[in-house]
């Protein structure tokens, strides 16, 4: 009879401990950690919603917490490519070329050379800035055509670079024209003549400096001449004030 009430008694005790420390663990371990899988496709959800700031922080979780787990390759480049559809050139330009360093052998590399000139393209505004960095896009898009001449972007990227040369060759039409404005033909004279001799490619604005040009140099002589004739009158009233 005693056996008999002992033993529901310890089963009691013995279902009371698993519970309590059921109720323990909940109360005081911490909750699990998200996987670097689960972390990656929330990431990838926030993408396909366009929510590119909160694609951002998935994905820049996943490398703080998971910096050597598969997906965490995958999620640099898109991170770049949230960066990038989120306007955000200036960042994606470092996220892409931070991949292109870490996996220089990775197959996306033709696509990272691409949209690295494009982040780069993307930030030039006005012909009155200055065109370093469609210079810096151009060299990317020829390492792209050059190295993988195959490439399904090569196409696109030679666009580009006529793209950004037409820009470049706008900008230094700018200047000529301020210069003329100034009534300083020399210093436009010389641009224009810069315009024809580096951009034939950019037909338009170079036949158009072309014209300038020798309108610029017809004006650039007179104004030598005047002030070799006022040079010269100077030193003449000079004398005949002398006397």
């Amino acid at each position: 009879m005693r056996k008999s009430f002992l033993r529901p008694l310890a089963l009691a005790l013995a279902v009371f401990a698993f519970s309590g420390c059921g109720i323990i663990d909940m109360v005081y371990l911490p909750p699990a950690e998200d996987t670097a899988q689960e972390i990656f496709e929330a990431g990838n959800d926030a993408m396909r919603e366009k929510d590119y700031v909160g694609a951002v922080a998935y994905y820049n979780k996943l490398r703080d917490a998971y910096p050597f787990s598969p997906y965490t390759v995958e999620a640099e480049l898109a991170l770049a490519d949230a960066y990038y559809l989120d306007g955000e050139y200036e960042l994606a330009v470092e996220a892409y070329k931070d991949f292109e360093s870490l996996h220089p052998r990775h197959e996306a590399v033709p696509y990272v050379l691409f949209q690295t000139g494009n982040a780069l393209m993307n930030q030039f505004r006005s012909v009155d800035r200055a065109t370093t960095i469609l210079e810096e896009a151009c060299e990317y898009f020829n390492r792209l055509i050059q190295t993988y001449p195959g490439s399904p972007y090569a196409a696109q990227a030679q666009e580009n670079i006529a793209l950004c040369r037409k820009r470049m060759a706008e900008h230094e039409l700018y200047i000529a024209d301020v210069f003329w404005h100034m009534e300083n033909y020399g210093p436009a004279w010389r641009r224009y003549e810069f315009i024809v001799r580096e951009f034939p490619d950019v037909p338009e604005t170079a036949d158009h400096a072309r014209e300038k040009s020798v309108a610029a140099y017809h004006h650039y002589k007179q104004q030598q001449a005047e002030a070799t004739r006022e040079r010269r009158e100077g030193s003449w009233k000079q004398w005949f004030k002398w006397l």
